[in-house]
């Protein structure tokens, strides 16, 4: 029976091996990809700067979403150079075609004084906390720290901003701003989740930093107790790397839709009526922006707010929860997002359609640079302003 090392020695006879000198050379090289397969823990300690992390132990069942094009350029290394050699075998046979095992591994690297680092990993109660999300090939620890160092500005404490905000914090985005001028009313508990009776009367930024605050001390709540407007729009979307939209008025959408297409931020867009939602995802010059999906407001009777026409409570659950999951893909850039497609949900007939919205060559607002765009306020109309 074939001893470890008569294996080690057949698998090194089978797979190319470069030192950690040439492995140095070639990680400076466009396209190629440095893979450390070594444990949790001697990752913690140090690792190859630019590296991916995948243990051995999981290598088959991740490589695939980590490095689809079998064509990759891959540089494999662990402690000693064993692992590793057995990791290019396998990948081999996996269908990679260029792999190679860095000699020495890692321990040689560091002895030669090459560049290292101590990589940022999360804590051991964060590890327990998004547990669901680590065993997640697509999330990972990578993508949940992406997500910690993620801030998203939600528009609104209301119907929408509720669940999305409870998801957002729930996943672990780091830093949540929300910009709200309201306080609450017992008429918003019938769909607003962030707040409860105790709380009626009180400013709903306030109110939100308590109940997401409590859900998840990772999170920093951030309330911007003002009205949006042309005079800040620009400076809270700087500070942000997303808005989730629960706007409930035509002005205030097209001021921010400007504005995003100013500062480049991605909005989730979503809006409710009785018992019908939809959302959309607007990327800047990336795609339809929202005066390309609603060149000019319809008249004021026939687009009657919430307060006027009802709402099924239930309703913006669901589409704010939608919001949440196309704000997490964008930070994680998974999936397809929403950006040119509109899902509408039907409540009544327990239906989702999706229609494909197309960017306007011709659009006042996207089709222009974007140092052009005149940030203003918008009358009832919301026409675009002139330069």
């Amino acid at each position: 029976m074939p001893t470890y090392r008569d294996l080690l020695s057949k698998t090194k006879a089978e797979i190319r091996e470069v030192t950690t000198a040439e492995a140095d050379e070639l990680r400076t090289r466009p396209g190629v990809v440095l893979l450390d397969v070594r444990e949790p823990d001697e990752h913690e300690q140090g690792t190859i700067p630019g590296s991916v992390f995948v243990p051995r132990g999981h290598l088959e069942s991740r490589i695939e979403n980590l490095v689809p094009g079998r064509d990759t350029p891959l540089v494999i290394f662990c402690a000693g150079g064993n692992r590793s050699a057995f990791a290019a075998k396998t990948l081999t046979e996996l269908g990679y075609t260029d792999v190679v095992s860095m000699a020495g591994g890692f321990n040689r690297w560091k002895d030669e004084g090459r560049e290292w680092a101590t990589p940022r990993v999360l804590e051991p109660a964060q590890r327990n906390r998004y547990h669901r999300h680590l065993l997640l090939p697509e999330v990972g620890e990578e993508g949940q720290l992406a997500l910690l160092d993620a801030k998203v500005l939600l528009l609104g404490a209301g119907g929408l901003g509720s669940p999305a905000a409870l998801y957002l914090a729930a996943a672990g985005v780091g830093t949540l701003g929300i910009i709200d001028m309201d306080v609450v009313d017992e008429s918003n508990l019938q769909r607003q989740i962030l707040h409860n009776v105790d709380r009626v009367g009180e400013r709903k930024v306030d109110s939100a930093k308590k109940t997401l605050s409590a859900l998840n001390p990772d999170v920093n709540v951030v309330g911007h107790d003002t009205r949006l407007g042309a005079d800040n729009v620009v400076e809270l979307l700087s500070q942000y790397d997303i808005v989730v939209d629960g706007a409930d008025n035509f002005p205030s959408r097209y001021l921010l839709n400007d504005a995003s297409l100013k500062t480049g931020t991605p909005v989730v867009h979503g809006s409710i009526f009785r018992f019908e939602g939809q959302a959309t995802v607007f990327k800047p010059h990336d795609g339809p922006c929202y005066r390309c999906f609603i060149p000019e407001p319809p008249p004021a009777e026939l687009a009657p707010s919430c307060a006027e026409a009802g709402v099924l409570g239930v309703l913006p659950g669901i589409i704010g929860s939608i919001q949440a999951m196309e704000a997490i893909k964008l930070i994680l850039g998974l999936g397809d997002s929403l950006s040119g497609r509109l899902l509408v949900y039907d409540a009544l007939e327990e239906s989702f359609r999706t229609y494909k919205i197309n960017r306007d060559p011709k659009c006042p607002a996207c089709s222009i640079p974007a140092e052009e765009i005149v940030i203003a306020e918008y009358d009832e109309h919301c026409m675009p302003h002139p330069r």
